[in-house]
């Protein structure tokens, strides 16, 4: 049985998401993400103006008459959400976690997906693999995706990326939009990032809470690691101590979206703290202007 308040987060979810997918989303999905190619549609005689490359010799001949091969754009497409779900992804100090950024999110990209009959498949990783929903299409399993994020109490806290990337590039044969949420406090996958990309059409999405990037001034605290349980103390009321945090975490973040600029990876950044409709639609216009060219 279904718990009753992940039901109602379930509900919300659905409606704001569904709501956002078809005002702000729909336009632009079947332009920035493409189906598989070409798909054989039928033979027909062949008219002026037609490309001699499609003419088919062998019914021509049969036929005794000059007949072409039509091919038509294959719309149909995957779409892989892969979701990080250690227990860094349970912290957030704004109106949500992470972990419910990251539901919504998914949920958004889903219901674009199956408004034009698009699968949809989730992989769901710590520094192992917890869950992997195979890819169909229909609402109901868009809700079974969001619920199962909302809902998974992972056996492992740590993260492991390369994991849940190397699962990508395993299970998913033909060529999916694979969507990657995580707040990418991790290293060691960026191989399995470059081979899963060069197979996938991977968008990495970081999601990002304020307090990763600076420390309150709120002196002697004790902090937590959320997936080693380790305890540090720490006196944020010294300007140094905040500097150099900050520092740090700037230029971990830098690194990351180097490493997508090198792999030509679209990729956009949500924040606890802020819509996360607009870096999305942000992205979407990004890969549209670059498919114009």
């Amino acid at each position: 049985m279904i718990p009753r308040e992940l039901l109602k987060a379930l509900r919300r979810i659905e409606i704001t998401t569904n709501r956002l997918a078809t005002e702000q989303l729909s336009g632009n999905y079947t332009s920035v993400f493409k189906g598989q190619g070409l798909a054989f549609r039928e033979v027909r005689e062949y008219q002026p103006g037609d490309d001699v490359r499609t003419i088919d010799w062998n019914v021509s001949a049969r036929m005794n008459s000059t007949y072409v091969k039509v091919f038509v754009e294959e719309r149909e497409m995957t779409m892989m959400l892969v979701v990080d779900l250690s227990r860094s992804q349970q912290f957030g100090t704004k109106t949500h976690t992470k972990a419910r950024l990251a539901a919504e999110v998914a949920a958004l990209c889903a219901f674009s997906a199956i408004r034009h009959n698009d699968r949809v498949g989730l992989i769901l990783a710590t520094d192992q693999v917890e869950q992997i929903v195979p890819p169909m299409k229909g609402q109901k399993h868009v809700m079974r995706v969001v619920r199962e994020i909302l809902g998974a109490e992972p056996e492992r806290p740590g993260t492991d990326l390369k994991v849940a990337l190397e699962t990508l590039y395993r299970v998913a044969r033909r060529r999916s939009v694979a969507f990657v949420l995580s707040d990418f406090f991790a290293s060691g996958y960026e191989r399995a990032l470059s081979l899963a990309s060069a197979r996938h059409d991977v968008i990495p999405v970081m999601l990002v809470d304020p307090r990763d990037d600076e420390l309150p001034d709120v002196g002697l605290a004790a902090f937590e690691d959320l997936e080693t349980g380790e305890s540090v103390m720490v006196d944020t009321s010294s300007a140094y101590v905040r500097k150099h945090y900050q520092r740090k975490m700037q230029n971990e973040r830098e690194a990351q979206l180097k490493l997508f600029k090198k792999l030509g990876l679209d990729h956009a950044v949500v924040r606890t703290d802020k819509p996360y409709i607009g870096p999305l639609r942000d992205l979407f216009a990004r890969r549209a202007r670059r498919l114009r060219r």
